[in-house]
């Protein structure tokens, strides 16, 4: 029995028969020398990045039921894609499947979120360190720029842009780690629990803290360009994941 349910399991088997006869007809096109991946995918990246940006930014709470039908309309999608997006988020923990209930947001309670801030403080200050001869002036450039978006993301008040461009600033180092394997496992991390690290009704108490992460993301480009591993290392693990605002995660 799957842990969503038997009715869980027979979506799973019916969507992998779906994705078997896609991936056979239709997987890849080519034009020009270029490879252009399936629609059939991206309604589905469309669909799931807008329900996870709806539960990162409050839209969506805590134990709230997904409408299928009114999703599917609203984005102009098939019910098909939607159904999948649902799945990879239930899979990722941000959703539950109730059999007859459909899916619901699910409530991460708060030991379990400070525990997973913590692996990731410790898994991102090691790609960090593994990233630090790897960065090219391209790189430092790209984060810096980030920075600035993050300011202004802040000034504006706009929570959604600052989550997007603080992922893409830890992704540039990330990426630069050469190890598959701890990308994974941030990644699946970030998926699954990181997406909205802190978030409060208080927007001036919310965008003062979100201020003092970017300041850090500031040190963090002056530790790198500096090649300072003990306090890269330091400020990511023992700094910048640390939660100090109990109340707004």
């Amino acid at each position: 029995m799957s842990y969503f349910g038997d009715d869980f399991e027979e979506i799973l088997k019916n969507l992998d028969a779906h994705a078997n006869i896609k991936s056979e007809n239709f997987h890849f096109f080519y034009l020009g020398g270029i490879t252009i991946k399936k629609r059939y995918r991206s309604l589905k990246d469309h669909v799931y990045d807008y329900i996870a940006t709806e539960i990162q930014n409050g839209t969506l709470l805590p134990n709230q039921k997904i409408n299928e039908i009114a999703l599917s309309e609203k984005l102009e999608v098939s019910r098909t894609p939607v159904r999948e997006a649902l799945i990879q988020l239930a899979s990722e923990n941000l959703l539950e499947f109730f059999p007859r209930r459909g899916f619901i947001v699910k409530e991460i309670d708060t030991k379990k979120k400070l525990d997973v801030f913590s692996v990731v403080g410790v898994l991102d200050a090691f790609a960090a360190t593994l990233a630090l001869e790897n960065l090219t002036e391209d790189d430092m450039e790209l984060m810096e720029e980030l920075v600035r978006k993050i300011d202004l993301s802040i000034s504006q008040k706009n929570y959604s842009d600052y989550q997007k461009y603080q992922n893409q600033f830890h992704k540039v180092y990330i990426d630069k780690c050469c190890n598959p394997t701890l990308i994974e496992l941030l990644d699946s991390l970030q998926n699954s629990f990181v997406r909205q690290i802190y978030l409060s009704k208080d927007e001036e108490k919310l965008f003062i803290a979100l201020e003092q992460m970017n300041e850090q993301h500031r040190q963090i480009i002056d530790y790198f360009k500096n090649k300072d591993k003990e306090s890269l290392e330091h400020l990511i693990k023992n700094e910048h994941w640390k939660i100090t605002h109990i109340d707004m995660i």
